[in-house]
């Protein structure tokens, strides 16, 4: 089912919960990118992913929201390596941040331990807690 109307804007109702409340270029470059992707691949998966990784390269994820990234470009090494890579993840958590920024998002969520967190243990706490708040929030 397209996510865009007849004028391009995104449908609310056809929205994963996290981008409902996210603002209206996370929502329309996520629609977007999800009808163009079922255009070309008739596969409704296969769209999702691509959809996320567009919203991935402006967007990251913190809780349960999609806020926009200081700079665009992959969030992490499956978003940087395309199509046919079979890299982890970091769910929208921008692992390509540095590690003071993930620091203060995780200030922002109250993870505790972040101050003796390495980098990668913040990526990890930080997708746990958007995870977790997400599914609270579906």
């Amino acid at each position: 089912m397209p996510k865009t109307t007849a004028s391009g804007k995104p449908k609310k109702s056809e929205l994963p919960s996290t981008l409902k409340k996210a603002d209206l270029k996370a929502q329309r470059t996520f629609a977007k990118a999800y009808d163009s992707a079922m255009e070309e691949y008739n596969d409704e998966k296969r769209a999702h992913q691509v959809a996320y990784d567009a919203l991935k390269h402006t967007y990251e994820k913190v809780g349960d929201s999609w806020e926009p990234k200081k700079s665009s470009g992959p969030s992490d090494a499956q978003s940087a390596g395309g199509k046919n890579t079979n890299r982890e993840t970091a769910g929208g958590v921008d692992a390509n941040a540095s590690k003071d920024h993930l620091y203060k998002q995780a200030k922002k969520l109250d993870i505790s331990g972040r101050s003796t967190m390495t980098k990668k243990e913040l990526v990890n706490a930080l997708e746990k807690e958007s995870n977790r708040a997400t599914s609270a929030a579906d």
